[in-house]
């Protein structure tokens, strides 16, 4: 999980970039109302992060999108989105909860046409898709990192664009020997995207009012 440090600072500037940039969305205000009401866990990417989400789906001209973790949603609808009237976005989710509460969030927000939602565990749902897709948005269990990675390169082509959640764990995955499951299988992923000549990729930091922690982006170059 992120390190969740109560930094004043940094969720104000959350609010001020919200306030400023991303106006109110009686949709996506109700899939995080839902999703809260139902108990999912709160670890949805947030407003500002959900935007980015949008804009670089919307840079790639996206017509077919993979999401490895659909949790509420909220981040689904975020995605779908951006793509054209024609587009396509899978998305696959491993508890039937979440994919309950997300299939009435999508529904609500207009965007059932466009979105495909699979339940079961990606690893066995990864082989079964066919390629290629545009945009890859993965924030699934940490453990499957670099298998899941492994499965997104597999069902790209040259340009697309791979974004990875939670990959920082709250600068843990600067410690060669951490112990937690979650930053081993990352460091696992970011050995095998280093050796990967099909890809070239960064690591951003961030922080917000969720904490301390940060973005893979890598681009599939061959």
């Amino acid at each position: 999980m992120p390190l969740k440090i109560p930094n004043p600072r940094w969720t104000k500037v959350d609010r001020y970039v919200e306030d400023l940039l991303i106006p109110p969305d009686p949709v996506l205000d109700a899939a995080q109302k839902a999703s809260r009401e139902a108990g999912l866990p709160d670890i949805a990417v947030t407003p500002s992060q959900g935007r980015f989400l949008h804009l670089l789906a919307r840079m790639q001209q996206a017509r077919r999108i993979l999401e490895i973790g659909t949790l509420g949603g909220y981040s689904t609808i975020w995605l779908a989105r951006a793509l054209p009237p024609d587009g396509r976005l899978i998305t696959l989710e491993a508890d039937p909860t979440h994919l309950k509460v997300a299939r009435d969030n999508i529904a609500r927000a207009g965007l059932s046409h466009l979105v495909d939602q699979r339940l079961g565990l990606a690893l066995e749902i990864l082989p079964q898709l066919r390629g290629p897709f545009d945009f890859i948005f993965i924030d699934a269990d940490k453990e499957n990192a670099a298998a899941y990675f492994d499965w997104a390169v597999r069902l790209s082509r040259p340009g697309t664009a791979i974004l990875v959640d939670n990959v920082v764990r709250g600068g843990a995955v600067a410690r060669p020997r951490a112990h937690d499951t979650s930053s081993r299988g990352i460091h696992e992923m970011n050995e095998a995207i280093r050796s990967n000549p099909r890809v070239t990729a960064t690591v951003l930091q961030t922080v917000g009012r969720k904490g301390y922690d940060g973005f893979l982006l890598a681009l599939v170059i061959a």
